[in-house]
């Protein structure tokens, strides 16, 4: 992928923010951050967990009792070309006045807080402010005038309440209403879109005029990304929004992926694959995404974090996280941890 920037290198000058534009065809000029290996570094992570005091107990796991530190320890190394560290007064300053949004499940909920985390740690002496209203969760450094604010909307597409139950509409994007303005955009949407039984939050989908018991979650899948993407093509101005799409961040719940067949989860696991392969491949939903991603008009980047996430199985929280060792956990990500490695690649595709 290579991404080629329109505009000033500051996002402080007269056009308020860089224009991105995604081509997936890499070319000799572009740096693919998104190919590469886990190293060990002694300088990492980038923030201490427990001077983090607003991280939630689902991916605190050393404070949930996680007796190994080495998965904090891990670095992100492209193959041919190097990632700046994450400088947060950099980050600040370049979004002085600006508001940025994550828009989507828990997944999104733990990037925003390995952000908040990051930029808290650069400016510990910085005044911050940690508001919720609804579904959008605010925390705003009021000496930058920066917000970094979360919209829960794990669907991206509308869950509305009828008459006949709760329904899943396809085409229907009424919530969008709160993205309306925002500085920098980073959505996500996957992780609910195969769960069924008492914790699936709709009883219907409907798609156009015609509501269906259920249908093939994947074509629902697209379909509802599809109609995000008609919503960035008519909504978005590039001249001030930046958009990127968080990509599909993976799970680890069965050990034959990465050639250990014994593993039934990520449990107990404390390294990472080696390499830059993963072994299982990626996950059919990446296919779909890039499939709408490439029918966009408006500039939109991928945040492509699956393959460097799964060689990740290290990284969950495992028994250490919201339920304890009744609540498996190999979905979302210990902090410090993977998702900090997203922060790194998304400072770097802003300041590059």
């Amino acid at each position: 992928m290579s991404i080629r920037f329109l505009s000033g290198s500051s996002l402080t000058a007269a056009v308020p923010l860089l224009l991105l534009v995604l081509v997936y065809k890499a070319n000799a000029s572009g740096c693919d951050f998104f190919t590469g290996t886990w190293v060990v570094d002694g300088s990492y992570p980038p923030y201490n967990a427990s001077a983090c005091p607003f991280i939630e107990r689902e991916f605190s796991c050393q404070k949930n009792g996680r007796p190994d530190s080495l998965y904090t320890k891990y670095r992100w190394k492209p193959l041919y070309c190097n990632l700046q560290r994450f400088n947060g007064v950099d980050f600040l300053e370049r979004f002085r006045g600006k508001s940025i949004m994550f828009v989507g499940d828990s997944l999104s909920r733990n990037q925003w807080q390995s952000l908040t985390c990051i930029l808290h740690s650069s400016v510990p002496k910085a005044k911050y402010n940690l508001t919720r209203q609804g579904d959008v969760s605010t925390f705003a450094f009021p000496d930058y005038e920066v917000k970094v604010m979360l919209d829960r909307s794990v669907y991206l597409v509308d869950v509305a309440r009828e008459k006949i139950g709760r329904v899943l509409k396809l085409d229907s994007i009424e919530g969008s209403k709160l993205w309306n303005g925002i500085d920098m955009l980073i959505f996500n949407t996957w992780h609910w879109w195969n769960r069924r039984g008492p914790t699936q939050p709709w009883d219907y989908i409907q798609v156009g005029n015609e509501i269906k018991k259920d249908m093939d979650r994947m074509l629902a899948f697209e379909k509802a990304l599809t109609t995000w993407a008609k919503w960035v093509d008519s909504n978005v101005d590039p001249a001030k929004t930046l958009v990127f799409f968080q990509g599909i961040s993976p799970s680890h719940y069965n050990g034959t992926l990465w050639d250990e067949p014994s593993a039934q989860s990520c449990a107990g696991q404390k390294q990472p694959v080696a390499g830059s392969t993963y072994p299982g491949g990626l996950p059919p939903p990446v296919e779909v995404l890039k499939g709408v991603l490439s029918k966009i008009t408006k500039p939109v980047t991928l945040l492509d974090v699956t393959l460097l996430s799964l060689l990740r199985k290290d990284g969950h929280p495992s028994i250490y996280g919201l339920g304890g060792s009744t609540g498996l956990d190999c979905s979302h990500w210990c902090l410090s941890g993977v998702p900090d490695t997203w922060n790194e690649i998304l400072y770097n595709l802003i300041i590059r």
